[in-house]
């Protein structure tokens, strides 16, 4: 599989602030891959940068082989981007609005149409076509700004927070729109979102990002292995002696109370059998175990690798 997005060594910097820090990153295509961090982490500025709104300070990009700096622009033919914001004429006519949006691309009158064409029906738009965009709920004004984000028929498209100020229900169906959209169109999807449950629903691979640093950058269940943990909770038949759970248990890590005990074990380094043939003499009750969710791990990780 080519890769789409190659970033080598990047910085943006403002001063004495460096708002990327030496970001590295390799997106394939046809991925959908997003970029996980809080506000401020430096996830737009890299997309900025991707789409030519912000020049880099330093580092390499390169897009689908074509260097952003040698090259720019056959790599901007080659982005759509749909922005946080709304920024469109809402009184306009939505395929008018597409149709004046068409020529910024370079598309010649006499093929936009077939080409908003398209777009609309791609996006679920074609029956809004003669709507002024001011009477679209909020989820349709999202899927016009990535009908006018796909017009040049882009190989890759940059989303920055796609579902910000919508409300649950909308926020479901928009997912649901960009994974069906990922998988017709063969798109390079590049995300970027502060929600961590958007991320894990809609990407292949994920990377964290935290005050201009990527922390962690793997597939999604790369990074459920390799930092994720599970939560085994016992229930004891009565209260034991700590002393000999602190003997059963002295290489785990555990909280106890009464005939609780919650036990902590990695992926990767618990030998399982182990483990069981160690609890086997206890008089247990029940087992339950609980895989940490995306959240929990990305909020080890903040904490764990703080940026000085």
């Amino acid at each position: 599989m080519a890769t789409a997005i190659s970033i080598k060594n990047l910085y943006k910097k403002y001063n004495n602030l460096k708002a990327v820090n030496n970001v590295s990153l390799e997106i394939k295509g046809g991925e959908f891959f997003a970029l996980l961090g809080p506000n401020g982490a430096g996830k737009s500025t890299i997309i900025n940068i991707l789409s030519g709104l912000t020049n880099k300070s330093e580092g390499e990009i390169k897009i689908f082989n074509f260097d952003l700096d040698k090259d720019h622009i056959s790599c901007k033919k080659m982005i759509g981007l749909v922005p946080q914001e709304f920024n469109m004429d809402i009184f306009e006519i939505v395929e008018k609005f597409l149709f004046f949006n068409a020529g910024y691309y370079g598309i010649p009158r006499s093929k936009r149409k077939k080409r908003i064409n398209e777009v609309l029906k791609l996006t679920g738009l074609i029956e809004k076509r003669s709507m002024k965009i001011n009477t679209l709920s909020g989820g349709m004004k999202r899927k016009l700004m990535i009908a006018r984000a796909l017009l040049h028929n882009p190989k890759i498209l940059i989303l920055d927070e796609p579902t910000a100020g919508v409300d649950v229900e909308t926020r479901k169906q928009m997912w649901d729109f960009l994974t069906r959209l990922n998988k017709e169109s063969k798109t390079t999807f590049l995300l970027t979102t502060h929600y961590i449950e958007e991320a894990e629903q809609l990407c292949d691979k994920i990377a964290i990002i935290q005050e201009g640093k990527i922390i962690a950058s793997e597939s999604k269940k790369k990074i459920w292995s390799d930092f994720g943990k599970k939560e085994l909770t016992i229930t004891l038949k009565g209260p034991i002696n700590r002393s000999e759970i602190n003997k059963i248990l002295k290489n785990y890590r555990y909280k106890m109370n009464k005939n609780l005990i919650q036990l902590e074990i990695s992926k990767e380094n618990t030998d399982y059998q182990k483990l069981l043939k160690n609890i086997s003499t206890l008089p247990i009750e029940s087992i339950t175990t609980k895989e940490k969710s995306l959240e929990e791990i990305f909020v080890d990780l903040t904490n764990k690798y703080p940026i000085n």
